[in-house]
């Protein structure tokens, strides 16, 4: 990374705030793949910090974007697991429950996790 400076912008994707109220159920069930969330995140900040030490030490740059494309693909893996398993749970019971407003909050969702 010699000499260039980087950009502190996101890539025009800045980090969405989310209600605390879109993210609580107003119903009771388990979510299957809630370790698997965890241990993929888990990898996924020590891949992070792998990256910040490849910066601090002035690594290619070509290196260190190679890096961040398998952190995006990674993180958007999770993105994945969340969103199957709300559909299989979380949908499924508020279809049941006539629940509107959570298919509305779906949709929002997918449309964010889309972009």
């Amino acid at each position: 990374m010699t000499g260039k400076k980087r950009s502190p912008k996101s890539g025009g994707k800045e980090p969405v705030a989310v209600e605390a109220s879109a993210c609580q159920h107003a119903h009771s069930h388990s979510h299957t793949q809630t370790k698997a969330v965890l241990n993929r995140m888990a990898r996924l900040i020590g891949h992070m910090q792998s990256i910040r030490r490849m910066v601090e030490e002035d690594r290619d740059c070509s290196d260190i974007l190679l890096q961040i494309s398998a952190v995006d693909a990674a993180l958007r893996g999770v993105g994945k697991i969340i969103l199957k398993d709300h559909m299989e749970h979380c949908i499924v019971e508020s279809v049941h429950e006539n629940d509107h407003e959570a298919l509305a909050r779906l949709e929002k969702a997918i449309d964010q996790f889309m972009r």
